[in-house]
């Protein structure tokens, strides 16, 4: 047999052997039981992105529902907006939090994560685009039931945790001061979010609604063509930093302390791509900190807009409290769940080596994953696994 035929052989057999025993050595974990439930507003298709990526997580660790011992289902398991098949007949339930459920729900759950409550609006779910903000929405914004759930699983003591957009837009103000009084935060109103390009032609992905509020607001045309941080009030101002005319890095960084590098497997620093908050908080153990980088003319920029070039990415509720608020769209990740099912996935260097270091791929395996694993077993092992 030729040397060429048995190598490819041999490739073939760890092809088959590894994957096999990696699935193995998964399904004979032991499972950890406990109750969740995730509420998802923003769910315009079936790929379910704005919370898939925390069902891999709860999945590729064998966390079960108590009661049926099963895993979770992130086509189902969760509160929000539901789009049914075949997408194409625009057909969909609700599945919301009532008020008279509340107290059952706040009984039988562990843990509640809202992930996010932007909600689905007219054009992306009639016209499968997103061209303008001010469309009419169908379902969204945190609502007083929503709040009184958090509420009572706070005052449980439960696992608590809420990211970005739970405070903003369409949320009520009502609500969203409500909110911040129980998680001890508070918005600046200002949100953010890196853009590969600003130039409307490179990157035609580029939310015309921003468009229209810059030439709104300075009456000129859009002439940034550099990549760059964009943030943009809840009153509907625009600030546009670009790389080199305003930034000395194009992107923002979440930075961690040692102390919470350690427990929680995080990297001292990583680059963020997707959308944040920018918020304060006074009470609460702040895990990491957003760092945006302004040269001299961006940092005047930032100072007569009241916008701080570091601020709270992540915190958690002071002492034994577990509560955490993620300021920004951290649950948003392109995972596919079917990997989930193999043990030491996130291990393989083919996935957690990424040339792209502002990837949502690289912050997804080497941020949010250990940040997510850890807060869980924390909470599991502390509270649950003795049952």
């Amino acid at each position: 047999m030729k040397r060429s035929v048995v190598i490819l052989i041999v490739i073939l057999v760890i092809l088959l052997i590894v994957p096999t025993c990696s699935f193995f050595k998964w399904a004979f974990q032991p499972k950890k039981p406990l109750n969740v439930l995730v509420i998802d507003k923003t769910v315009p298709d079936l790929e379910k992105e704005e919370h898939r990526s925390f069902f891999w997580i709860l999945n590729q660790n064998r966390y079960v529902n108590k009661e049926s011992n099963n895993g979770y289902n992130f086509r189902k398991d969760y509160f929000g907006f539901m789009p049914q098949k075949p997408l194409r007949n625009k057909m969909y339930d609700i599945a919301r939090v009532r008020l008279s459920e509340i107290i059952n729900l706040a009984e039988q759950n562990d843990v509640i994560y809202l992930t996010d409550t932007y909600g689905v609006y007219f054009n992306d779910w009639y016209r499968g685009i997103n061209r303008s903000r001010r469309s009419r929405m169908i379902y969204g914004g945190l609502n007083n039931s929503d709040y009184l759930l958090l509420k009572e699983m706070c005052d449980r003591n439960k696992l608590v945790i809420a990211e970005y957009n739970t405070l903003g837009h369409p949320t009520p103000p009502l609500e969203r001061i409500k909110m911040e009084n129980l998680l001890n935060v508070s918005w600046s109103e200002w949100s953010g979010r890196y853009f590969f390009s600003l130039d409307t032609i490179k990157n035609p992905e580029f939310p015309k609604w921003i468009l229209e509020l810059y030439r709104e607001q300075y009456h000129k045309d859009w002439d940034f063509t550099r990549s760059g941080i964009v943030f943009v009030k809840n009153d509907d101002r625009v600030v546009v930093l670009e790389n080199q005319t305003h930034l000395d890095f194009d992107a923002p960084f979440i930075v961690t302390p040692h102390e919470y590098m350690e427990k929680y497997e995080l990297p001292y620093k990583i680059a963020y791509s997707q959308w944040f908050e920018v918020i304060e908080t006074d009470d609460n153990d702040v895990i990491s900190w957003f760092k945006i980088y302004p040269n001299e003319l961006g940092d005047s920029i930032m100072v007569a807009n009241i916008i701080p070039d570091i601020f709270p990415a992540v915190v958690k509720g002071p002492g034994d409290k577990n509560y955490y608020y993620f300021a920004a769209d951290f649950a948003k990740n392109p995972v596919g769940i079917f990997s989930s099912r193999f043990n030491g996935f996130e291990k393989l260097n083919c996935i957690n080596l990424r040339f792209d270091y502002k990837s949502t791929h690289n912050f997804f395996w080497k941020y949010y994953n250990p940040l997510m694993r850890n807060i869980l077993y924390d909470y599991w092992e502390k509270s649950c696994s003795a049952e």
